[in-house]
């Protein structure tokens, strides 16, 4: 079984999990085991129509990706077909939408699309168009939501790499009374409020508690923008693709019978109306506060430029693209500035990567020398797991028995046992391979280890491994509190036949 696998493999297992678990509802705990994992599409799909500011009529093809792709757009219009990545360090303009930038090619108003990948919680694709723009379809995410579900969603053998925000973070621009929060939570909510001093619109909040609402309260709800704004928009060369199909116009003032025949010429209509005051041609919101909810969408599409799927409590007041790609900046910052030290989460409620049946078909070590009990994280480079320590350890019999204390030697033990995991993964067949301790560097021991304590171990490769000589950087972790640290060096080694 492929190392990244959840141990669920049966329906059995399922009863046994949903008797053990103390979740109220064992169908959301399934949902977020299922969650661990990375999903692609199963075949591509195309959409077509005209973008909302250039104006140009592309097709859009979604494609499946390999396991850690990520999103990715392709100009396939472009000579060298340039990619470019889904990234916050790639946003070159803000204006009315997200524009991203690289190796000389645009995409213009991405942020519709990435809203409905997260909202499906799909973790790679590469999208690719024939022009500069997504087409707006009909101002929302749902179409793209519907597609996508056609193309049907496919399970990977990898696991996700959440960002899971530690402390607090916010961005605040006072000019423009916009603030924008992170706060911990191990899953993803967003709480939107806006206030345009509108007798249209007024102060309006929108939220979800879990993405998973995304497609039903969120995905169908549409762009829009003020009456005051058009002739700005139109000057400035934006809303070329603009149509009262596929984009909410309020009137927040009254109108009189010139300017709605100047309307409708904007907008290659024979007539437009509106009430005194309301939205442009009357058009029916499909929820009183469907602008919130919009706002909501594109704070989730935006902050899909991050790069990872966030585990965060989202809090935003008055957001727009400008607020939402600078926090979004602030986000990717603190992931990177987290790089090693990050602490690996620990759920108990949640199944392992690997559990001790697994551990045990890969690691030739038993008792007493077995101090492994579960695998929690596993990628490429980096895995993490976990020993609970007891008072009924064989060592506490002979190891200081009247203050028992786990042997830092031990500690290290475990921890290599944890990078053995690691270095066997990026083999085929790893049972026919022994992991060898070569060297340890640096080694701290910074507290002890009591019985009652569950140690949390975290190996991460600090170089590609080559020739089968893997270096690592190891942590042990008691709650938040680094208690062992050490730089270890081990070969691989085929088995003889």
């Amino acid at each position: 079984m492929p190392f990244s696998e959840i141990s669920l493999k049966s329906n059995k297992e399922l009863r046994n999990w949903k008797k053990k678990t103390k979740f109220a509802s064992f169908k959301n705990l399934y949902k977020r085991i299922m969650r661990v994992k990375q999903h692609t599409i199963k075949k591509q799909v195309t959409v077509s129509g005209v973008g909302l500011h250039t104006g140009v009529i592309s097709n859009m093809t979604f494609l499946p990706a390999p396991p850690n792709h990520g999103y990715k757009f392709q100009r396939i219009d472009i000579e060298g077909r340039p990619i470019i990545d889904a990234d916050v360090d790639n946003v070159v303009d803000v204006s009315r939408g997200t524009t991203l930038e690289q190796s000389g090619a645009r995409v213009f108003t991405v942020e519709h699309v990435l809203a409905a990948l997260v909202g499906l919680e799909i973790d790679n694709v590469l999208i690719q168009l024939d022009g500069p723009e997504p087409p707006i379809m009909d101002g929302s995410s749902i179409q793209f939501i519907e597609v996508l579900e056609n193309a049907g969603i496919e399970e990977q053998n990898a696991l996700r790499r959440f960002f899971e925000v530690p402390e607090s973070i916010s961005y605040r621009d006072a000019s423009r009374e916009v603030e924008i929060a992170a706060l911990p939570l191990d899953d993803y909510r967003v709480t939107v409020m806006v206030d345009y001093n509108s007798p249209v619109l007024g102060s309006q909040h929108a939220s979800i508690t879990n993405i998973n609402q995304f497609k039903a309260e969120i995905a169908s709800c549409r762009t829009f923008c003020f009456l005051h704004e058009l002739e700005m928009l139109y000057k400035q060369n934006l809303i070329k693709g603009g149509d009262l199909n596929n984009a909410i116009v309020v009137v927040d003032r009254v109108v009189d019978d010139s300017e709605l025949e100047h309307l409708a010429k904007m907008f290659n209509k024979n007539k437009v109306e509106v009430r005194k005051e309301g939205i442009l041609n009357n058009v029916d919101l499909r929820y009183k506060n469907e602008p919130a909810r919009h706002k909501l969408l594109d704070v989730v599409g935006d902050l899909a430029l991050v790069g990872r799927p966030l585990k965060a409590q989202i809090l935003a007041a008055r957001p727009g693209h400008a607020a939402n790609v600078a926090f979004a900046k602030k986000l990717k910052r603190a992931w990177e500035k987290m790089g090693h030290n990050h602490i690996p989460h620990y759920d108990p409620k949640l199944p392992p990567v690997m559990d001790i049946n697994q551990i045990s078909n890969i690691l030739p070590h038993r008792y007493p020398f077995q101090l492994l009990d579960k695998i929690i994280y596993l990628d490429e480079t980096t895995v993490a797991g976990v020993k609970n320590v007891t008072i009924n350890e064989p060592f506490f019999m002979g190891h200081f028995p009247a203050n028992p204390v786990m042997p830092g030697v031990l500690q290290v033990e475990a921890m290599a046992q944890t990078g053995g995991i690691l270095v066997l993964s990026t083999v085929d067949d790893p049972e026919n391979y022994w992991t060898y301790f070569l060297g340890i560097e640096n080694c701290k021991f910074r507290k002890m280890v009591l019985p009652g304590d569950t140690l949390i171990f975290k190996c991460e490769l600090l170089a590609p491994i080559r020739r089968g000589i893997a270096k690592m950087k190891g942590e042990a972790y008691v709650g938040n509190t680094l208690v062992c640290e050490a730089t270890m060096t081990a070969s691989i080694v085929r088995k003889e036949s």
